[in-house]
């Protein structure tokens, strides 16, 4: 990996390199994410099935074939091999009781004059996840879109997940089971959230979209937000490690290559304060590349996206990291809890070094759904609030309707709104 130092004259250049990690090409694939959507909507499943055909490799029959059939998802789950089945429960127990501490309640306020102030709170109808299935599959993610919208109890949850060559990953499935899920399509890309934006004879509209999916993906999600709801605009996935000389080289390499294994456009970002890790850490990821499964993959990820930064002190390597804003950070200092108070942007914070990402992944129970991008600076994880929604209730007494309404109409009048002062000032006719 290369390591830059925070007193080299070129840092800036470098470090803005870094800032600009996540720079999609979405108006390079916005004209093809428009016409797709323009398609799904104008011809509903027909387009579907051609959409299936040119970039998933096999012919849909008949509209039956979209659907992923109940008993299917039940035998997946049954024939499970125990010991994942029970890891599968263990990370769906840790995620639901996690999101259960998330729940808004509805409230009332009664105030002395008569007047009733509160809020209701309510699940939506509908939720639509994408869950990604082209280089892997990935049936973490539909824990971790499916269980928030569980315990906000949404009556309805379908998923799209794409099927290359109509093959369907049977964990997959299983979790899906395991989640309620209503209905699954083999449906994928830009395609299926047009689908679920606007609806087809066979995939019904939905009103929030939630799950994580590449640049066509994340582009239609953009363009179909205002007809539903959507939980983020979610880029490739990086992690920042922030640590000093009492880190572990070898945990720090392997939790570097546990996100670039993701995706050639993954970032892993490592900012110390000592020379010596620096160091270590790229031979140790140098080393552990070799017999990596998903080398070409990773290495190409660390050649492009890759940094190891050196810091003047901690302070300016919190900073830094701050404005990085990773998806994931991982602290690795010899007291972690000290420095929480002063990380201000992170999508997931991982505390000592016996806390790498990848159990926020699968079986810690936050949402690992997160703000990608330097967006952690104004997005937060998916979470039950994705599938809420909330009302505001008023009602006003006599009393408070003679106490107030002379200034609320005043208010209007100043705005030039006549009736609205009016609507008001004809219930104070017989104060």
């Amino acid at each position: 990996m290369k390591i830059i130092n925070t007193n080299q004259n070129s840092f800036k250049n470098d470090f803005e390199t870094i800032l600009q990690r996540a720079k999609s090409d979405i108006k390079g694939v916005s004209k093809i994410v428009e016409n797709i959507i323009d398609e799904i909507v104008q011809d509903g499943n027909e387009a579907l099935k051609r959409h299936i055909e040119k970039f998933d490799k096999w012919q849909v029959k008949n509209d039956d074939d979209l659907l992923i059939p109940q008993e299917d998802m039940k035998k997946a789950y049954d024939n499970l091999d125990l010991n994942l089945k029970k890891s599968l429960h263990t990370a769906f127990d840790r995620i639901k009781n996690y999101h259960e501490k998330q729940l808004p309640k509805s409230w009332i306020d009664f105030e002395d004059n008569g007047t009733i102030l509160g809020q209701k709170v309510t699940p939506v109808d509908r939720a639509g996840l994408y869950i990604p299935g082209g280089k892997a599959a990935y049936p973490s993610s539909l824990l971790m879109n499916a269980i928030p919208a569980l315990v906000a109890k949404v009556k309805e949850i379908i998923v799209c997940t794409p099927t290359p060559n109509n093959e369907v990953n049977e964990l997959l499935l299983a979790a899906c089971y395991l989640c309620k899920v209503s209905k699954v399509y083999k449906v994928g890309g830009a395609s299926a959230i047009a689908a679920m934006a606007y609806g087809t004879k066979t995939i019904p509209k939905v009103d929030v979209i939630t799950g994580p999916g590449n640049i066509f993906v994340a582009t239609a999600k953009k363009m179909v937000f205002g007809e539903v709801n959507i939980d983020m605009i979610a880029g490739p996935s990086e992690i920042g490690v922030l640590a000093d000389e009492t880190a572990n080289p070898r945990y720090v390499a392997f939790d570097l290559l546990s996100q670039a294994e993701h995706d050639e456009m993954a970032s892993s970002i490592l900012i110390t304060t000592d020379d010596n890790l620096a160091k270590s850490v790229s031979v140790e990821v140098s080393n552990i590349l070799k017999d990596l499964s998903r080398k070409d993959i990773a290495q190409k990820s660390i050649d492009e996206r890759g940094a190891i930064i050196v810091a003047s002190n901690i302070t300016e390597a919190i900073s830094l990291m701050n404005e990085i804003a990773p998806e994931h950070l991982e602290v690795m200092t010899k007291n972690p809890f000290e420095l929480l108070p002063y990380i201000k942007h992170a999508g997931a914070i991982f505390l000592g070094e016996n806390t790498p990402e990848p159990i926020g992944d699968y079986i810690a129970g936050p949402n690992h759904t997160l703000p990608t991008g330097s967006t952690a600076k104004f997005y937060s994880p998916l979470n039950v609030e994705n599938f809420l929604k909330k009302s505001s209730i008023i009602s006003f007494s006599k009393n408070a309707i003679n106490e107030l309404g002379e200034a609320c109409a005043l208010l209007a009048d100043t705005e030039g709104l006549e009736a609205h002062a009016k609507s008001v000032r004809v219930r104070l006719e017989n104060k």
